[in-house]
């Protein structure tokens, strides 16, 4: 991620999102992407998670921890993904369009954190500001900067995140995982 995007293109971007989330939850195909009017930061590949809540309670996250894609085109795929195929939810209904809350989390690059233990782990890691993936196995999972909202203590968001990949929830503690982190730009409707 090189520079924060200005207001329009946040705006532009929430607006591709509610537009496509729209469209896909009506069973529509989705409008060709206006490439020639978006800035140059919206044509550039990036990796975006697009979390939906209704009166704040999570409605569907889906997201890519790699670029691979234009970021205008990135946000919509995972508009639509969060609305309609979150395996937590049920796909996301024509009345429930109204209720949601769009937000969408620009990732950085994500970076390996070399550490020597579990104290030392949780000292290298940054509440508030860090996202963090753990692989285990094939598996990896990720917490996004803001579960540390409902996660503040950081042996709490370890613990939960070791669950969340599958591990048991002290596993962080004992074993050597290996662990990325990145930041992220976020905004919401």
């Amino acid at each position: 991620m090189t520079d924060n995007l200005t207001l329009e293109e946040q705006k532009t971007l929430l607006r591709l999102a509610r537009e496509a989330i729209e469209h896909r939850v009506r069973g529509e195909k989705l409008p060709p992407l206006p490439t020639s009017s978006l800035t140059s930061n919206l044509r550039e590949h990036g990796a975006t998670f697009i979390t939906l809540t209704i009166q704040g309670e999570l409605r569907g996250c889906i997201g890519a921890l790699e670029a691979y894609q234009p970021l205008a085109e990135d946000v919509r795929e995972h508009a639509v993904a969060a609305a309609l195929e979150d395996p937590r939810f049920p796909p996301l209904s024509e009345i429930e369009l109204s209720r949601i809350q769009i937000e969408v989390s620009r990732l950085t690059r994500p970076v390996p954190l070399e550490y020597k233990d579990a104290d030392d782990l949780l000292s290298r890691i940054r509440p508030h500001i860090d996202g963090v993936i753990i692989k285990y196995g094939p598996r990896r999972a990720t917490f996004l900067p803001q579960v540390w909202e409902k996660l503040p203590n950081p042996s709490d968001f370890m613990d939960s995140l070791c669950q969340k990949v599958g591990a048991d929830y002290r596993h962080w503690r004992n074993n050597h995982l290996d662990v990325l982190i990145y930041q992220v730009e976020e905004f919401r409707e």
